[in-house]
């Protein structure tokens, strides 16, 4: 699969099959060092961020699927929230931890394989009681019934982990954006027309983000790194 780069305006296009190709790619997608946080998802033209069978495989491409797995090579930790878990099953990231955020603490119905014994945590209010199933981590935050992104963050931070990856779903996604704590939005846009029942984002206000890079491959999938205007020149 070929992927072109429209911005910066570089005219470039590099086959990601190959070895050169594929280091291309993660040139493009890396990080300089220090912390931040990230939101890494998927959207039809429409907004959705799922498709027609309720997860967001049917909307992805290889290419999308390639960068996911870069994007976490460069992250220490991948949060995500407990119903996409539950909805889509999830495949704990071989380089980053995976940090599961659920208001009440329970995985019912969870699909996380065994092998990912110690490198999950399950991020809960205070005053949850979690029923993690063997293997997984429980981690409190924030001081009451409820959690806010920002005691996400802290939590996790406070135990080393600084190179953060929120991969939604729309709920946990919106309150990130709406908190303000995205350093870069990495969007995948797929070239497709869908129902919208939850859009990618649910925010009030506008917030104007500034174009760091913009991809396009042979699919017609356009690969978006977007971050907020005020800090468009970090990394």
């Amino acid at each position: 699969m070929r992927v072109s780069e429209l911005r910066p305006a570089t005219g470039e296009t590099a086959d990601i099959a190959t070895e050169d190709g594929r280091a291309w790619l993660t040139e493009r997608y890396r990080r300089p060092a220090g912390g931040y946080v990230r939101l890494n998802m998927v959207t039809t033209l429409t907004g959705a961020a799922v498709g027609g069978d309720g997860t967001s495989d049917s909307i992805t491409s290889p290419t999308d699927r390639t960068i996911l797995g870069m994007i976490r090579r460069d992250a220490e930790v991948v949060v995500v929230g407990a119903e996409s878990v539950r909805a889509e099953g999830y495949v704990v990231p071989r380089t980053a931890a995976l940090a599961i955020v659920s208001r009440t603490g329970r995985l019912d119905g969870h699909r996380l394989e065994p092998a990912a014994a110690g490198r999950v945590m399950l991020v809960v209010p205070a005053s949850a009681t979690p029923g993690a199933p063997a293997g997984i981590d429980v981690v409190h935050a924030g001081a009451g019934p409820d959690l806010s992104p920002v005691e996400i963050v802290e939590a996790l931070r406070s135990r080393g982990l600084s190179r953060i990856v929120c991969e939604g779903g729309p709920t946990l996604a919106s309150a990130f954006a709406t908190a303000d704590l995205i350093d870069e939005y990495c969007i995948t846009v797929a070239p497709r027309i869908t129902p919208v029942e939850r859009p990618l984002l649910s925010i009030a206000g506008d917030r104007e983000l500034a174009v760091a890079g913009a991809l396009m491959d042979e699919a017609g999938f356009s690969y978006l790194r977007l971050r907020p205007a005020g800090r468009a020149s970090r990394g």
